[in-house]
């Protein structure tokens, strides 16, 4: 931990003892406030600037969205927090190649987006609104926070905005809401007091209305209502941020839907620009892709690969 979070831990967890309320509110600014916003690559430019770019409003600003392709066979793909859509950008040219329109976009308070910050909610808004325009995605690719939207969006989607994808690749995934407050509490080190009182403010503030939000945005909840999705689970071992037995356990809730592949050395943020993980999911494309002609020409399935890792 460097001087700054020692800082920051050793001011709040003092505050708690004399000033709990005072101390709590320090620490829902810096929990739901993104540090900064990633900005564009010189790398990801050229294909950012053949998209064609829309607005969302939602929240307390716009998200701005991504489209490339002719709109044939749609792909969504969701970034999680602090980052940006753009950071796809190598997978996206592969989905490009084989023929799929990939959608993706930056979230309020992230990348090119107006606001300050988003919420899980928000983000099951803009799926489920850019489903709408232009959908139905035939899978969406996932990372981190965004795993935790779009399981959410699949069970609280309805009626022209119901996310039905075939497939759907969920890397580096958070399992729910709860775990995002108990990791931030402990890669702080703040007390269990800080814990309880920094929950009481997301309930407040955050979800003020909303019922229920420990078990809603909870993936495992989620799970059996998914539809009959493939899930491609994928998650580096040296990921520091979100623990790999999230997405065993993912893994290991779907059965016999999911394929688990564990990279090693990439970490949390540059799993999703690997070409591993973009050869992988490419092979996933044309494999689920391959058995849905076989079932509509009346073949048996081809096996599925087993788990790797």
């Amino acid at each position: 931990m460097d001087f700054a979070m020692t800082a920051v831990r050793t001011a709040l967890n003092g505050a708690s003892y004399v000033a709990p309320r005072l101390a709590g509110g320090a620490a829902f600014r810096l929990f739901r406030k993104p540090r900064g916003r990633s900005r564009l690559r010189p790398d990801e430019r050229p294909l950012t600037d053949r998209a064609e770019v829309g607005e969302i409003a939602v929240g307390g600003g716009k998200a701005v969205s991504y489209r490339w392709g002719t709109g044939a066979r749609p792909v969504l793909l969701v970034h999680g927090w602090e980052s940006r859509g753009s950071r796809f950008a190598p997978l996206i040219s592969e989905l490009l190649d084989l023929g799929l329109s990939p959608v993706t976009f930056d979230a309020p308070g992230h990348g090119d987006a107006t606001g300050e910050t988003m919420t899980i909610v928000d983000l099951r808004d803009i799926i489920t609104e850019l489903d709408a325009r232009h959908g139905p995605f035939e899978m969406v690719v996932a990372h981190s926070l965004g795993v935790t939207a779009t399981f959410l969006a699949l069970r609280e989607g309805g009626g022209a905005r119901q996310l039905r994808p075939e497939r759907i690749v969920a890397i580096s995934g958070v399992p729910d809401f709860a775990y995002l407050v108990d990791r931030f509490c402990e890669r702080l080190g703040l007390r269990a007091r800080l814990n309880a009182e920094l929950r009481g403010r997301v309930e407040r503030e955050l979800f003020p209305g909303e019922e229920g939000i420990w078990s809603r945005f909870s993936v495992p909840r989620t799970v059996p209502e998914a539809g009959p999705a493939s899930v491609l689970v994928v998650h580096d071992a040296d990921d520091d941020m979100v623990d790999p037995a999230c997405s065993r356990a993912l893994a290991d809730a779907l059965g016999d839907r999911a394929e688990l592949v564990v990279t090693s050395g990439l970490g949390h943020r540059r799993i999703i620009g690997d070409p591993q993980v973009t050869a992988c999911v490419r092979e996933f494309v044309v494999r689920e892709r391959a058995a849905r002609v076989g079932r509509a020409a009346g073949r048996p399935d081809p096996s599925r690969r087993p788990a790797a890792g």
